[in-house]
């Protein structure tokens, strides 16, 4: 079981050589060495039994994904006979388009994108949609009125582009406001420097990552770090346009074709489920999994990352994984009517048949619920997060 990185960023591995000297040849020594040749070839054979299994994440190293790095390290994708590597994503990677150009066997995407590539060819589907709720906020300070779409109007509002954009249009929209003409867009970074200096009255922001980084700055007014109640913050699940985001996506063809691949595929779900079952019940130690993965950011941040995506996921009332029917046409309604700034849609038509299914989801979920998992997390309670300065 592996992390592959697929951009320089961050450490890279090291390998170290040890060197072995023979002082002399004894029968225990013999001994020892045979059965080190003996475990070494029965480790060989258990690791080329498994099957190898590629997953391409959509960003780098963070607990976004804590319950793949869970599952991995937890042994849970090894106990379905899966040897998983974990693929990291970054700025110039597209996961859904590595997943359907064959390089990879999964990827995790948010919805709309994923069906924005799915329409221009590529063949995925999604498997099981592990988000159940929107993660993107729209964030100003506290006392400056805005607190609905409605509000915008007027202020100058930040958004990153990329197709993260769509909700807030939508949003907008909703509220009856014209995008192009009744607020200032302001292209954003993927900071919230911005809105702490003034440029901007409202900031695009991530439950789990962004509204950290204002959570881990200094209030100049009182030399201490901000606080939830210094900032407002609009929902677009609250508003009515929020839109799937973080799924499992498998090859579409090769689940209609590929018997191994299906019987994989409801392995590498169901284990990928316990590890986000394993990040619910155990997010220190979620957490821990994910900076020995390699993650940038501080232990502070990721424990806050952590308990935010579970709130994204549970308590998931059909069971984690499932595709609710009513969000999936409402993220599919969305991408098909807003436009952006370019005028330009998510989509231009309905997704076919075959653009998600629950099939196999409904089968892993099964096969858990059999062993006594709690795949529902009905009794899932956040914990309360300390940030520190800059996250550490």
């Amino acid at each position: 079981m592996r992390l592959t990185r697929r951009t320089g960023w961050g450490a890279a591995a090291v390998g170290v050589a040890a060197a072995l000297a023979l002082t002399g040849c004894s029968s225990s020594s013999a001994t020892e060495s045979a059965a080190t040749g003996t475990a070494g070839a029965t480790a060989a054979a258990t690791t080329a039994a498994l099957t190898p299994v590629r997953l391409q994440l959509q960003w780098f190293t963070q607990a976004q994904f804590a319950g793949y790095y869970a599952a991995l390290e937890q042994g849970f994708y090894k106990a379905e006979g899966l040897d998983v590597t974990i693929v990291e994503g970054g700025v110039d990677i597209v996961p859904q388009t590595v997943l359907a150009d064959g390089s990879v066997d999964y990827a995790i995407a948010w919805v709309p994108k994923a069906l924005a590539s799915r329409e221009q060819g590529a063949g995925i589907t999604d498997v099981a949609q592990i988000f159940q709720r929107s993660g993107t906020l729209q964030v100003a300070l506290a006392g400056s009125g805005i607190t609905t779409a409605a509000d915008l109007k007027g202020k100058k509002v930040g958004n990153w582009g990329y197709g993260n954009e769509f909700e807030l249009f939508a949003g907008m929209t909703k509220a009856g406001l014209d995008p192009a003409t009744d607020v200032t867009l302001v292209q954003q970074q993927f900071d919230m420097n911005a809105l702490l200096s003034g440029e901007i009255d409202a900031a695009q922001a991530m439950t789990y990552n962004e509204f950290a980084q204002v959570l881990e700055a200094t209030n100049p007014a009182t030399g201490a770090l901000y606080q939830p109640s210094d900032f407002s913050v609009i929902d677009w699940n609250t508003e009515g346009t929020a839109m799937l985001q973080d799924a499992i996506w498998a090859n579409t063809e090769k689940l209609s074709s590929d018997k191994a691949y299906q019987d994989t595929t409801v392995k590498f779900i169901k284990a990928s489920l316990e590890g986000w079952i394993y990040a619910r019940d155990n997010p220190e130690a979620a957490r821990d999994a994910v900076v020995a993965a390699g993650s940038q950011l501080g232990n502070s941040h990721q424990l806050w990352q952590t308990n935010e995506v579970n709130k994204l996921i549970w308590p998931s009332k059909a069971g984690i994984g499932m595709i609710d029917e009513a969000a999936w046409k409402q993220t599919v309604d969305v991408a098909l009517t807003t436009k952006n700034d370019q005028g330009a849609s998510v989509i231009t038509k309905e997704p076919d048949a075959e653009a998600h299914t629950n099939e196999y989801v409904t089968k892993a979920l099964a096969e858990l619920t059999a062993e006594g998992v709690d795949v529902t997390g009905t009794t899932f309670a956040p914990l309360t997060v300390t940030l520190a300065a800059g996250g550490s």
